[in-house]
């Protein structure tokens, strides 16, 4: 008789997985954490991840995965608040916060995994296209509600813009004491400019 799977706690033991594994990743870098390691940090055996995750990668899959399913999910309320781009800036820097804490190296320490192992990079590569998609969209909708500069290219904006997020998350390494509401008032500035209409971005 094949055992039921109960959906529900499958996919709680699967998110108990990716954080024990993203705690493993800020502790140990991901080049150096283990399976054993992050099987420890689970508390489970080897046998018991290979269930859920059949190696690294797939853990990294679905890491990549869960943050763009929270922007998909996010990127509705953002778009048709009252101000898109200031709350766009809230969001980015309410995710910032949660890198910091979980280990700012994890992301550049992913990166530079990506040139080193194909399939990592593959990983990287398909996560930011799927990105840079909801981003364009994101975009295209500003620029219909008159609230995005119409001349900008969508695609390419939102190829920018991903790095600029992703640039602001080294920030607390490379100036540990820079003053976080000067830092956030400057990130605002920089991403008004340069997704606003041409009147609006010069007022910024």
């Amino acid at each position: 008789m094949v055992r039921k799977v109960d959906p529900v706690k499958h996919e709680e033991k699967r998110a108990e997985i990716l954080d024990a594994a993203e705690r493993c990743f800020a502790r140990h870098g991901f080049h150096g954490a283990t399976i054993a390691q992050i099987c420890a940090e689970a508390k489970m055996s080897p046998g018991h991840l290979y269930h859920y995750f059949p190696t690294k990668e797939a853990i990294v899959w679905a890491i990549a995965g869960a943050g763009l399913a929270y922007a998909t999910s996010r990127s509705a309320q953002i778009l048709y608040g009252a101000h898109p781009i200031k709350t766009l800036v809230a969001e980015i820097e309410l995710i910032n916060a949660g890198h910091e804490k979980a280990g700012p190296g994890v992301l550049l320490d992913v990166l530079a995994e990506a040139g080193r192992d194909p399939a990592v990079g593959e990983i990287l590569r398909e996560s930011s296209a799927s990105m840079r998609v909801l981003v364009a969209d994101f975009l295209r909708r500003g620029q219909v509600n008159g609230q995005i500069d119409p001349d900008l290219d969508t695609d390419t904006a939102a190829a920018v813009l991903i790095s600029i997020i992703d640039a602001s998350k080294a920030l607390s390494i490379r100036a540990p004491n820079l003053n976080r509401k000067r830092r956030s008032k400057a990130l605002e500035r920089l991403i008004t400019r340069f997704l606003s209409p041409p009147s609006e971005a010069e007022n910024a």
